[in-house]
C-alpha cells in the first residue's frame, strides 16, 4: 500500500489543468470580472479491506445548500486558516472528525471553480490510520467509502444532463451502488482519475 501512496504522492506534483463546473458546457461564458472565495477540500484515501479507498460523505436533507448530495469534507477559506490544506484538514475534523495529526498530505489538484462562485483546491491526503468518524449533526448523514481502483476506471464516469436557466447543463456522475456522485464533487474525481492515470 505504501508503494500505490508514494506513486500517488509523485503524479500529483504538477498534474494537469483547472477544472470547472462549466467543462462540460463551452457555450456558457464566464464574466472574467467575476469573483470567486477560496476554498477547499479534503479527498481522503484511507486503507480499508485490503485496498485503498476514498472517503466522501452525504450532505444532510435539511441543508439548505446541495442537501443530500455527495461531497468531500470541505469548506471556504476561513481567517484563522493558515493556509487552503489547513483549511481541508480543520473541515475535516469538524465534519467527520478525521484528527489532523492522522492525515499525512500527498499534495493538491488543480483548482476547480464551481457554479456557486468557489474557486476549490482539492487536497489529496493518506489517512495513516483507523479513525472513529464522528458526521456532524446537521450536515453529514452519512460517511461511507468508495474503492480508489473503482475511482480509476474511466468506464465508471458517465456524463449526463439536466435543464438549467432554460439550457441543457452536462455534467459527470458516477454511480456507485446506491450513491449518486456528481456535479463539483464527480468532477474532481474526475481529475483525480486523469491524473493517476498518468503512469
Amino acid at each position: 500500500m505504501l508503494e500505490e501512496i508514494d506513486q500517488i504522492r509523485r503524479l500529483l506534483v504538477g498534474s494537469g489543468l483547472p477544472s470547472s463546473d462549466f467543462d462540460l458546457n463551452p457555450e456558457i461564458k464566464l464574466p472574467e470580472e467575476r469573483k470567486l472565495r477560496a476554498a477547499a477540500v479534503l479527498i481522503p484515501i484511507i486503507e480499508k479491506n485490503g485496498e485503498l479507498q476514498v472517503i466522501l460523505t452525504m450532505r444532510s436533507s435539511a441543508l439548505k445548500h446541495h442537501p443530500g448530495q455527495i461531497a468531500f469534507p470541505g469548506g471556504k477559506l476561513d481567517e484563522s486558516d493558515t493556509s487552503l490544506e489547513d483549511a481541508a484538514l480543520r473541515e475535516a475534523f469538524e465534519e467527520i472528525g478525521l484528527p489532523r495529526e492522522k492525515v499525512n498530505v500527498l499534495g493538491n489538484l488543480p483548482t476547480h471553480e464551481t457554479v456557486t462562485g468557489f474557486t476549490v483546491t482539492p487536497v489529496v491526503a493518506h489517512v495513516i490510520s483507523h479513525f472513529d468518524e464522528v458526521p456532524e449533526p446537521g450536515e453529514v448523514a452519512e460517511v461511507f467509502t468508495v474503492p480508489l481502483a473503482f475511482l480509476t476506471e474511466q468506464k465508471n464516469f458517465q456524463i449526463e444532463y439536466r435543464r438549467w436557466r432554460g439550457q441543457k447543463r452536462y455534467y459527470y456522475t458516477i454511480p456507485y451502488g446506491p450513491y449518486y456522485i456528481w456535479g463539483a464533487t464527480a468532477r474532481m474525481l474526475k481529475m483525480l482519475n486523469e491524473t493517476l492515470a498518468v503512469k
